[in-house]
């Protein structure tokens, strides 16, 4: 419990020198991390179900499509789906909920939204799940979930 503690900590910091507006920052390894020590918190993929299906999906994790595919066209009711799914689910206000998307920039957008539903303990992953894309514009070779070699499926 000690090093989530200080997982959440080192996140929070993030949290305020980017001036997020949501609890906090994770890197995958420590999204990972806190899941594994907390049953109550949750992660939202927020890729489309297309990336999932061809990329890759996280075992035990929320699927809420921020976007469709094909076009990438705005989930006009993300909001409204992630409050009934996490309402279905009973999940407390206060517990931590950990966004991810392919490498960070949806999954903060829907942390933002997520906070603003009064979610208190908010959490975007940093990297997502396939990082940074290198010179040859392939991804999972930087950093990401993936890279980490942490949980995933096809």
């Amino acid at each position: 419990m000690k090093e989530q503690a200080k997982i959440i900590e080192m996140a929070q910091k993030r949290a305020i020198d980017k001036n997020l507006p949501y609890a906090g920052a994770l890197t995958p390894q420590e999204a990972f991390e806190v899941l594994q020590a907390d049953a109550k918190a949750l992660l939202v993929d927020v890729r489309t179900k297309a990336e999932l299906d061809l990329v890759g999906r996280i075992p035990g994790a929320l699927n809420v499509e921020w976007a469709f595919y094909p076009g990438m066209v705005a989930n006009e009711s993300f909001a409204a789906q992630l409050k009934a799914e996490l309402e279905q689910r009973h999940f407390d206000k206060d517990s931590v909920l950990i966004f991810l998307c392919r490498t960070g920039g949806r999954s903060n957008n829907a942390a933002t939204v997520a906070a603003s539903l009064g979610f208190a303990q908010v959490y975007n992953t940093l990297e997502g799940f396939e990082g940074e894309a290198n010179a040859d514009k392939q991804r999972t070779m930087i950093n990401g979930w993936k890279h980490a070699g942490l949980p995933w499926t096809n």
